[in-house]
């Protein structure tokens, strides 16, 4: 764990593109709220096969005319060489200079990966037309990427990424953080040197976080699943059980020399606000 104590702490929250004029609206509202708290940057999702990848660059382009620092998804499978460069070359022209490079999903429909089968292919090729213009984030699993063999494949995976040219990680979310500090113990124990900064999901809606969980291979420990069951459809209880649950977890994992905090906001302010004063925050 000492590596990740010599970094400066960092503090970031991330976004989905909206879909509707109540949802730009809202996001809007919520940035507004979020930038008073002070965080590095804003990220903003990025849909596969052209679901959400204009509304990634609207989203990005009106965080960055609000005056705030965005850093942009950008998913490589089922893209080309070309749509990757012209993408780049677009966010170089907002003055971008974060980018978060990410495998993503094949496309519904879709049988081909296209040009690109994997992250680190995706951070290489930003490295090679763009030489250091961007710092470039990528993903990382302490409870390990679903579709990984074991944890150590994982970590060799993990570790191509960051030899090809990444900048900082940014993990799944997750509830044990035990799980979060061996992953950086393994990662170090790799020769693997570069801020890991835990990714942060609020805990505001069982079913939801169920869900999320099953798609993204999260654990969610017994014991928070049995206090979630047993709260059933009562969404006061459950934020407020949330919010002390991930503001432990948080508060550990400043403690012990995490570099920061990464918070899924799911487009909404309260919760990541709740918690930012809870761990002291606030600048």
């Amino acid at each position: 764990m000492d590596s990740q104590k010599k970094f400066k702490p960092g503090f970031s929250c991330e976004f989905f593109p909206p879909k509707t004029e109540k949802g730009r609206a809202s996001l809007a509202a919520t940035i507004e709220e979020l930038s008073k708290l002070g965080p590095g940057y804003f990220s903003c999702t990025y849909g596969a096969g052209g679901t959400t990848q204009e509304g990634t660059y609207e989203t990005v382009r009106d965080i960055v005319a609000r005056g705030f620092q965005a850093a942009p998804h950008i998913t490589c499978i089922g893209s080309t060489r070309q749509k990757i460069t012209n993408l780049l070359s677009s966010y170089q022209q907002l003055g971008i200079n974060k980018i978060v490079a990410l495998r993503g999903d094949l496309p519904e429909g879709s049988d081909t990966a296209g040009e690109f089968k994997y992250a680190h292919e995706l951070v290489a090729f930003i490295r090679k037309q763009t030489g250091d213009h961007f710092h470039i984030e990528v993903a990382a699993y302490p409870e390990k990427h679903p579709e990984a063999v074991s944890l150590q494949q994982d970590i060799g995976n993990f570790k191509i990424k960051v030899d090809a040219g990444a900048n900082a990680a940014i993990t799944q979310y997750f509830f044990n953080r035990d799980a979060y500090f061996r992953f950086v113990d393994d990662c170090e124990a790799s020769k693997i040197e570069l801020p890991i900064v835990p990714g942060i999901m609020p805990i505001t809606n069982y079913k939801q976080l169920m869900s999320f969980s099953q798609g993204c291979g999260a654990e969610i420990p017994r014991w928070i699943l049995t206090r979630l069951e047993h709260f059933a459809d009562d969404l006061s209880s459950i934020r407020a059980f949330g919010l002390e649950v991930v503001s432990e977890l948080c508060a550990q994992l400043l403690a012990e020399g995490a570099p920061g905090l990464h918070f899924y906001t799911l487009n909404k302010s309260d919760s990541t606000v709740a918690l930012w004063h809870n761990l002291g925050l606030t600048t």
